[in-house]
Parts: structure tokens; C-alpha cells; sequence
């Protein structure tokens, strides 16, 4: 039997009537005596309560304190005495201590998370209140739409929607704080663009005149093929199609697997873009939606935000320099610009003096400008800030199927049922046309390299051109057929530094164009 204060076997054991717990006598007296309760289980406790167990008695020597060795032990039992008796009251006051703690730490981690939430919705609030005041009066219920669709996180359709005066749909309209960004982004752009050297890994012209088809895939379905669009990621050898069956796939070249198909869309999906940053995908699809789509880990992407503004088919996406902005162009003969976090569409924007729908657009390199193409045959260049119409092409025959802009900011590639046109925006006039196939034959699509030193173009064959000036010959250095059989390549994209070319047709192939021993094996 052991002291429950000192641990030891004790020479005068006592006993609490209360708790049972055995004690040294001289140790409960004292401890009794400084606080009046149990040490162990804190209860109210006396001498009253506590019974001495009769042992065998010990005869000890007398001996004086401190003048003989018994003594000096005496004063150093009543020394360890105090000592445990302070040990044990400090390890319960630090037990309790570690307690109280643990719980203040839970309390503000708790309470830091409720003001980190409260403080997002207090910015929301006030960025609707600020995009409310620069909009015409609402009433009461179509600013309570306006609040429920701000905070909705993205995900809504459009018959949720409240209508304004005209029956227009309410949107918040481009901030202050959203244009200060756009300009801050066409700021920092513009002077690394006056920086900016040719890459020195970039192929070079002999090398992309020996390219050759090195593989292909069918990523899509055989029951309803075509390739619509393609894109590559910036910073990944990863391309992307989206597909006549409904569909989007996830291709990896280096590999040649498809890490992931994504299905949603219930028409054709006409536009496919990669997000540089955050995993994020966007597509738009016939079925007048655009979807925007989050990856994951295991390559797998989920549906993050479906966006109902359009009323027709979503033929064109761009994303913006800043990653953070995004827009759609449809043929209901209106652009919305998005803000890619939230889905929220700032502004729809519609060209009241003609009805002819939006068949293609682009963002220019440094954000301020867009560039959207027509059904009519027209191009239209339009300030993004004040999102006014600033300028306007003509001279195309049939729908303007696609644009690029160059990567030194200077010229646009528009192409047409009648071939190439290539546009000087300094001076806003057309320098330059190229008409490769006959009159019913369309150029399904034009593209920069993201080095602005060659520009491909895609019909009945895929050729590349490698970019002059203004005044200089614009030479074709590379001519490939169409491999698939339908004498139709709906889109072109350059890979990283031109190394390899990715082309998509009306069958259900993705097809590779790069130097052989360099791409991917033949498939």
C-alpha cells in the first residue's frame, strides 16, 4: 500500500472515510491544514474524516534536530514532506492549466473560422452594394435576386434569375476594383512583352518543314465523330477536344492515354479552354451552357459551376491574361464576361445594331481588348473595360469561324469561307490576305504559336506560315493533308515552343504533327 501523495509506503498510514484513499498521516494533516479539502478528489475534507490504520509500531532512538544524524534526517523527512506535498498541488494546478488551454485554443480556432466567414460575406455584400449603385434602380426583389445570385457560388440556372426594366437580366456590371486589375494585368504585360526575347528552344523553320504525322487517337465516339476544338495547357503536355457526341476529353501526349471524359453537355461542344492555374477547364457546348470544371488529384475533373446566360449556342470561350476572367461568345448576338471563382456573369453585352450571332472570339495578349467574329462576316474589336464596340473589320465572306491574336500585340488572323485575313491594329486596317482553298471550301481555323513567330491555318489541309511584318512575304513553310478522310480540319493548336502540332478533323481522331523521334510513337 502506497501514500497517495508521496508514492511511498507510508510509516503511519490514514484512510479517508470519504474516498478510501490512503494517506501519510502527516502529510493529510498538513495538507488538510493549507487547503481543507481531498487532494485527489477535491472534496471538503477534515481530520474527522480520516482514520489512522494500526501497524506495528517502529521504537525509534530520540535524537536532537540538528546536532546529531537522526535530527539533521528528521529535518530532511519534514523537508520532503513540503516538497511532495508542493509537487503534487502543482501537478494538478498544471494538469488543470493544459485543460483550460486546449479549450481557449478550440474556442478561438472556432471563432476564427465564424470571422473569416463573416468577413467574406461582408465583401460580397459590399461589392454588390458598390455594383448595385453603379446599375440602374432595382426594386426590392430584383436586388434580392441580384444578392441570392451573387452568393449561389456560381451554380444556377437562369430561369432563377430576376429580369429588369425590358426584361433584360440584372447583372452587377464590371467594378472598379475588377478594371484596376484588368489594367494593372495590360501594364505588367506590356513591358515584359518590350522584353521578350524568341526563345531559343523554339523549332526552327528546317525543323518544322520535316514534320510529319506521328500519331493519332480516337478520343471520341464513332456514332457521332468530329473534333470541334482543341487547346493545349500552357504549362502541361496536356490537350484537351471537345467533340460532336456531347463530350470533352483530357488526352495526355506524352503517354497517349485520356486521363479523363468529361460528359455533361447535352448538344456538341463547340469551344474547349484550359484555366492556367487552380485546375480549372471551361467548355461551351451547342446546349447554350458553358460549364466550368475542376480537377482533381486523381485527374479525375467535376462540374464546379453550369452557366445558363445564353440563349443560343455557345460557339466561343477565352479566358483572360489574369486567369481570373473569362469570356463567351453565342450566337444570341451577345459576350459575357465572367468572373471565374464565383461564375458570376458581370456583364452580358449585345450589339443592338445588328442581329447576326457571334461565331468565334479572343482576348488580345495584354487583356484590354476583345475581338469577337460574326455570322455576317464582320469583326468587331471591343474595349474591355468600358466594354464598348471600338472598332470594326469587314471585307470576310460567310461566318468569321475563327481569330488569334499574335503574341507581340501587333497583328489578328481572322479566318472565313474566304480564306485568312490578317489585320494591322496599330493602323486597324487589313494588310494581308490568304486565300488557300476554293470558294466552297471555309478556313475552319486560324492560331499563333504562343511565340508569334508562325501562324497555322486549318480547311481542307493544315498549313503553317511563318510570320513577317506588315510589308514583308508571309511564307508557307509547311503543307499537311488531312489524314482523316473527310477533307475537313476543324482546329489547330501549336504545342510548347512548336515542338508538335495538335489537329483535329470531322472524324474522331486527335492527330499529332511533330518531328519524328520527338512526339509520341505511332499509334
Amino acid at each position: 500500500m502506497f501514500c497517495s501523495i508521496s508514492g511511498v509506503v507510508p510509516e503511519e498510514p490514514a484512510v479517508s472515510k470519504k474516498s478510501g484513499l490512503l494517506y501519510e498521516k502527516r502529510l493529510i494533516q498538513r495538507h488538510i491544514a493549507d487547503y481543507g479539502k481531498c487532494p485527489v478528489t477535491g472534496e471538503p475534507l477534515t481530520m474527522d474524516d480520516i482514520v489512522l490504520v494500526k501497524t506495528s509500531e517502529i521504537v525509534k532512538p530520540r535524537s536532537s534536530q540538528a546536532a546529531s544524524i537522526p535530527g539533521l534526517l528528521g529535518i530532511f523527512q519534514n523537508e520532503w514532506d513540503g516538497l511532495m506535498l508542493s509537487t503534487f498541488a502543482l501537478e494538478q494546478q498544471l494538469h488543470m492549466a493544459r485543460q483550460e488551454l486546449s479549450h481557449a485554443l478550440y474556442q478561438h480556432d472556432a471563432a476564427c473560422r465564424v470571422i473569416a466567414r463573416l468577413k467574406k460575406e461582408r465583401d460580397e455584400a459590399r461589392l454588390l452594394l458598390a455594383q448595385a449603385e453603379r446599375q440602374i434602380p432595382m426594386s426590392a426583389s430584383a436586388a434580392a435576386a441580384a444578392n441570392a445570385l451573387a452568393l449561389s457560388n456560381g451554380k444556377r440556372a437562369s430561369e432563377d434569375e430576376e429580369l429588369g426594366p425590358g426584361g433584360k437580366r440584372i447583372r452587377p456590371g464590371v467594378s472598379g476594383d475588377v478594371i484596376a486589375e484588368l489594367t494593372e494585368c495590360n501594364s505588367t504585360l506590356s513591358q515584359e512583352r518590350k522584353k521578350r526575347q524568341i526563345p531559343p528552344t523554339l523549332a526552327p523553320i528546317d525543323a518544322l518543314e520535316r514534320y510529319t504525322q506521328l500519331s493519332s487517337h480516337p478520343l471520341h465516339k464513332t456514332s457521332k465523330p468530329g473534333i470541334l476544338s482543341v487547346d493545349i495547357h500552357p504549362s502541361k503536355d496536356v490537350i484537351a477536344t471537345g467533340g460532336v457526341d456531347t463530350s470533352a476529353v483530357i488526352f495526355d501526349h506524352a503517354s497517349g492515354q485520356i486521363l479523363s471524359t468529361l460528359s455533361g453537355h447535352s448538344k456538341k461542344v463547340t469551344s474547349v479552354k484550359f484555366v492556367p492555374r487552380d485546375e480549372l477547364f471551361i467548355t461551351g457546348s451547342a446546349d447554350k451552357t458553358v460549364r466550368v470544371w475542376q480537377g482533381s488529384e486523381n485527374g479525375n475533373y467535376n462540374c464546379r459551376h453550369i452557366l445558363k446566360d445564353h440563349t443560343a449556342e455557345v460557339q466561343a470561350v477565352t479566358v483572360h491574361a489574369t486567369h481570373s476572367y473569362f469570356v463567351t461568345a453565342s450566337l444570341d448576338n451577345t459576350w459575357c464576361f465572367y468572373d471565374l471563382s464565383s461564375g458570376l456573369c458581370l456583364t452580358q453585352v449585345g450589339d443592338a445594331s445588328g442581329s447576326e450571332g457571334y461565331t468565334s472570339a479572343a482576348f488580345h495578349p495584354d487583356g484590354l481588348i476583345l475581338g469577337t467574329g460574326t455570322s455576317e462576316a464582320l469583326v468587331r474589336i471591343w474595349d474591355v473595360k468600358s466594354q464598348s464596340n471600338v472598332a470594326k473589320f469587314d471585307g470576310h465572306i460567310g461566318p468569321v469561324t475563327a481569330m488569334s491574336f499574335s503574341e507581340n500585340g501587333y497583328f489578328l488572323a481572322t479566318s472565313a469561307q474566304d480564306g485568312v485575313k490578317l489585320w494591322d491594329l496599330r493602323k486597324l486596317r487589313n494588310f494581308r490576305t490568304f486565300s488557300p482553298y476554293d470558294s466552297d471550301t471555309p478556313t475552319n481555323a486560324v492560331e499563333f504559336d504562343h511565340s508569334g513567330c508562325y501562324l497555322a491555318i486549318a480547311g481542307s489541309d493544315i498549313r503553317v506560315y511563318q510570320v513577317a511584318s506588315v510589308k514583308a512575304e508571309w511564307n508557307c513553310v509547311k503543307t499537311f493533308p488531312d489524314l482523316s478522310g473527310t477533307g475537313k480540319a476543324t482546329c489547330v493548336k501549336f504545342g510548347s515552343d512548336a515542338k508538335y502540332m495538335a489537329v483535329g478533323s470531322m472524324d474522331r481522331n486527335l492527330r499529332i504533327f511533330g518531328l519524328p523521334g520527338d512526339g509520341a510513337e505511332e499509334s
